[in-house]
């Protein structure tokens, strides 16, 4: 997988806290914004995860490539604060200790058999029906888990019985380039 520079990453970093400031304290959607990086403007998928006090506190993005990156992190950042079904939205007094992680995500890609999933560097998107249920490769070492207690949970995620990935389900994997405002020295600024 292509990793962003340094410099892409940190100006990724500044784009979502920038809008993630604009969306929560004036309720205005993304900024127009002018990439300096030219890889911004390249089409990838995305996800942006905003955490309070190492807890989660939205995570929200873009499987597939379908715009530049810079539109996806704009999106994806006010998604994540307004619209993750699973917390109220984020509110300005929240705004200094809201901590923010990027994964910039490769494309998908089919396996023949679950022994090629590497904990650690692979996300999995499960898929059966009209279920479907997505985990970062982050997540299963965040929490410790084998290569059966992900399948098992992004299984679950999906709203499958945690055995689904073994009888029919589609599996898929992706890698992602994953950097977060405090591996630049930086934290959340009011």
């Amino acid at each position: 997988m292509k990793h962003l520079t340094d410099t892409a990453r940190q100006e990724c970093l500044f784009l979502a806290r920038k809008t993630l400031h604009e969306f929560v304290r004036r309720q205005q959607a993304a900024p127009r914004y002018e990439p300096v990086s030219a890889e911004l403007t390249e089409p990838r998928g995305a996800f942006v995860t905003l955490k309070k006090e190492d807890h989660l506190r939205g995570c929200i993005g873009y499987i597939e490539a379908v715009k530049p990156l810079w539109e996806t992190i704009g999106e994806c950042t006010v998604s994540s604060a307004s619209r993750d079904p699973r917390f109220p939205p984020v509110t300005a007094d929240e705004l200094p200790g809201i901590h923010i992680e990027i994964s910039v995500l490769s494309p998908l890609q089919t396996i023949g058999h679950v022994e090629e999933i590497v904990v650690g560097e692979h996300g999995l998107l499960i898929r059966k029906g009209f279920h479907r249920g997505l985990l970062l490769p982050q997540v299963a070492t965040e929490y410790g888990w084998n290569r059966r207690e992900f399948l098992e949970h992004t299984c679950q995620k999906a709203g499958l019985p945690a055995d689904a990935w073994q009888s029919g389900a589609e599996i898929r994997i992706f890698a992602a380039d994953v950097f977060a405002e405090e591996d630049f020295g930086t934290n959340a600024k009011d």
